[in-house]
């Protein structure tokens, strides 16, 4: 996918002038609340006309405000899913999942139903009505109406921060087995760190109605670990597991890691913070922690006061957070071997 935007809208008060092209097919927009992300949203699905500029995708011109022309919302085929899932109340989830692809031409049906139902597990919910659907069932309804549709990009405006914590991350493992599936490309908005890790390729930044940076999401964590309390967040995928003297051993990259019982046997997707993580120059002789890890150093890099320690651990990556004191006693450069100690209880499960 190739999109091109140029776009200038003036509100009373805000100003927004959009700039960027790019051929991502997971394209994450982060950016704090008042930043201008929902108007580029609106702009992109035609819900909101912008003062001049062009869109372009995929070499078809959306808007071009000089040649006077503004492709109809339902023309773009260009899906949209909100913060609120907006199902229509009085129809059955099967219903409302298969709105948009009844009145999606024969010809431009790109998805099987029955194989989005599959990934999306939605066949215990089809008969229900939507008011007795869970925040997460919702969202989920709401995700493969617009998928059915067959839209040439999906926008998603803060499609989770409508849910608590729990559901959020439950979530996610579908929206990302759709991107995987499908191949939709989509356009994440967010103002979550880990979320635009976890779902997209490519971050545009967003500040003040302006784009500030158009960077790889790993750069993003990392510029943002000295604005967190937490630091940087490692996020490991985790594999099969099996016990070992009263605590369970995931397999990681290459490694072995051990995890508090209560977090439960299950691969998945876990974070660590970068601050739960302490180097040693040497093999320390003994230690409460049970998880010690040789790695060698990377890069070492200072975000806002707060110094980032990049450690290569056999095929595993993770970013230690230390003071500078730390860096000159321990001697961290490039290269240096080093052994990194984390608790079995510093993890945490994401889903």
């Amino acid at each position: 996918m190739k999109l091109s935007v140029s776009l200038n809208k003036r509100f009373s008060g805000f100003d927004c002038s959009f700039n960027f092209t790019t051929h991502a097919n997971r394209i994450g927009v982060f950016g704090q609340s008042g930043s201008g992300k929902s108007t580029l949203v609106h702009m992109l699905a035609g819900l909101v006309q912008p003062d001049n500029g062009v869109i372009e995708l995929d070499g078809q011109v959306l808007f071009d405000s000089k040649a006077s022309l503004s492709v109809p919302t339902e023309q773009r085929r260009i899906g949209v899913v909100f913060q609120q899932a907006h199902l229509f109340p009085h129809m059955s989830a099967r219903r409302n999942l298969f709105y948009g692809y009844r009145r999606t031409p024969v010809s431009q049906r790109q998805i099987e139903p029955q194989a989005l139902i599959k990934v999306l597990n939605l066949e215990d919910l089809l008969e229900r009505n939507v008011n007795n659907l869970s925040g997460g069932e919702r969202q989920r309804v709401a995700l493969g109406r617009s998928v059915l549709s067959s839209p040439r990009l999906l926008l998603m405006d803060e499609p989770l921060s409508a849910l608590d914590e729990g559901l959020k991350y439950q979530v996610i493992p579908y929206l990302t087995a759709v991107f995987d599936e499908f191949q939709v490309p989509v356009l994440l908005v967010s103002h979550s760190t880990n979320e635009i890790r976890l779902m997209s390729d490519e971050v545009i930044v967003v500040h003040k109605g302006r784009v500030s940076a158009q960077i790889d999401p790993e750069t993003l964590a990392r510029q943002r670990m000295g604005r967190r309390r937490a630091g940087y967040i490692n996020l490991l995928k985790l594999q099969e597991s099996e016990p070992q003297d009263g605590l369970l051993s995931f397999c990681w990259e290459s490694n072995r890691l051990l995890l508090s019982p209560g977090l439960g046997p299950e691969p998945g997707m876990f974070e660590l913070s970068s601050k739960d993580i302490i180097l040693f120059k040497k093999h320390p002789e003994a230690t409460s922690a049970r998880n010690l890890l040789p790695c060698r150093v990377g890069e070492v890099f200072d975000m806002e006061g707060r110094i980032g320690v990049e450690l290569h651990c056999n095929d595993g990556q993770l970013i230690a957070e230390v003071a500078q004191k730390a860096i000159e006693e321990l001697d961290i450069v490039p290269d240096r071997e080093i052994f990194a100690v984390i608790k079995s209880s510093a993890f945490r499960r994401l889903y």
